[in-house]
C-alpha cells in the first residue's frame, strides 16, 4: 500500500512526495529529526519529543516550523491516513533551501524543510529480539562533538550497525577515551548488583526521552541507578545489560565483545522495565 506523507503542509501519496536537491537537509546534514512510536494507534511521549525537537531546532538556530499542537495533528493524522496500530512516526526538519548549494546559512526568510511519514512495525511491542536479547560489539566513537543535537549526521552510527552486522552480532556500543558514550541508536546501561549504571547526561550522548522515562521508572520501582562514566571491561563484567530507544524501548544485552553476559539471556531487570514501561507508555498514549 503507498504510504500517505506529509511535505510542507501537503498530505500527498509517498511516489508524489518532493523535496529541492538544493535543500541543505540533503547537502549538508542541515537537519534534525524525531521518531515517536506508536503503540495501540496512540503516540508514545509525544510531548517529550516535541520538546527535544525544539531543543534541537534552538541548538542549530534553526527556526520552528509549526507549533508543538499542529505538529500533533499531524502525526495523528498520518497514523489515521496509514492505518497504523504499531508503529512509528518519522520527523524531519531541514534549513531549507534558497535555490542553490552555499555553507553560508540562507537568509531567515527561507523556511525550514518539515517531512513526516510512518512505518508500519506489527509487533513492535512483542519484538521477539527483546525475548533472545542482543549481541553488541564496541567500536570507537568518532563522530562530531554535539551528540545533544539529533541531527540526521547518521553516517558513522549506521557504519557501526554495518560494523556489528559484519561480525555477527546485532548493534554496536561507542567508545571514547575508554568510556562508552552510547550504542549506534540508543542509549546504553549495565547492571550490577543490583545497581543500574549509565553515562550522565551532557553534550557526548543524546538525552534519550525513552532513557529519562525508564530511569524515572526505575527509581519509583526502588531500583538503584547511578549516573557515571564507564568503561567496556566494566560492562563486560556486568550481571546483565540493556539499551533504550524510541524505537526498541528497552532492549536486553547478552554479550559484549564476545563476552557473555550472566547465563546468555535477558537479565531480571531488563525484562521487568521493559514490561514497566510498555504498560506505563500505553496508560500515557495519546
Amino acid at each position: 500500500m503507498t504510504r500517505t506523507v506529509y511535505v510542507n503542509g501537503e498530505y500527498l501519496p509517498e511516489t508524489e512526495a518532493k523535496v529541492s536537491i538544493f535543500d541543505r537537509g540533503f547537502l549538508m546534514a542541515d537537519a534534525v529529526y524525531e521518531v515517536t512510536s506508536v503503540l495501540d494507534g496512540k503516540l508514545i511521549d509525544f510531548h517529550g519529543h516535541a520538546v527535544r525537537l525544539a531543543r534541537s531546532l534552538s541548538e542549530l538556530d534553526m527556526q520552528q516550523p509549526c507549533s508543538e499542537t499542529e505538529l500533533l495533528e499531524v502525526h495523528r493524522e498520518l497514523v489515521r491516513l496509514n492505518e497504523i496500530d504499531e508503529g512509528l512516526v518519522y520527523l524531519q526538519v531541514t534549513r531549507g533551501s534558497d535555490g542553490d548549494r552555499d555553507f553560508v546559512f540562507p537568509s531567515e526568510e527561507v523556511k525550514p524543510t518539515l517531512v513526516l511519514f510512518t512505518q508500519n512495525k506489527p509487533g513492535l511491542a512483542d519484538n521477539p529480539a527483546a525475548r533472545k536479547g542482543a549481541r553488541i560489539i564496541s567500536i570507537e566513537d568518532v563522530r562530531w562533538g554535539r551528540r545533544d543535537i539529533k541531527t540526521t549526521q547518521l553516517l558513522y552510527p549506521s557504519m557501526g550497525k554495518m560494523m556489528a552486522k559484519a561480525a555477527g552480532c546485532d548493534d554496536a556500543w561507542l567508545v571514547e577515551d575508554g568510556h562508552v558514550t552510547e550504542g549506534t541508536s540508543n542509549n546504553a546501561y549495565f547492571v550490577k548488583g543490583g545497581k543500574i549504571v549509565t553515562r550522565p547526561l551532557s553534550k557526548d550522548i543524546l538525552h534519550g526521552i525513552t532513557r529519562k522515562a525508564v530511569l524515572r521508572l526505575a527509581q519509583e520501582a526502588q531500583m538503584e541507578v547511578e549516573e557515571r562514566l564507564f568503561t567496556v571491561d566494566e560492562a563486560k563484567s556486568a550481571d546483565e545489560a540493556f539499551t533504550t530507544s524510541a524505537s526498541a524501548f528497552v532492549m536486553p544485552v547478552v554479550e559484549i565483545d564476545g563476552v557473555q553476559l550472566g547465563d546468555g539471556t535477558p537479565g531480571p531487570i531488563a525484562r521487568r522495565l521493559r514490561e514497566i514501561y510498555l504498560d506505563e507508555s500505553r496508560k500515557s498514549a495519546i
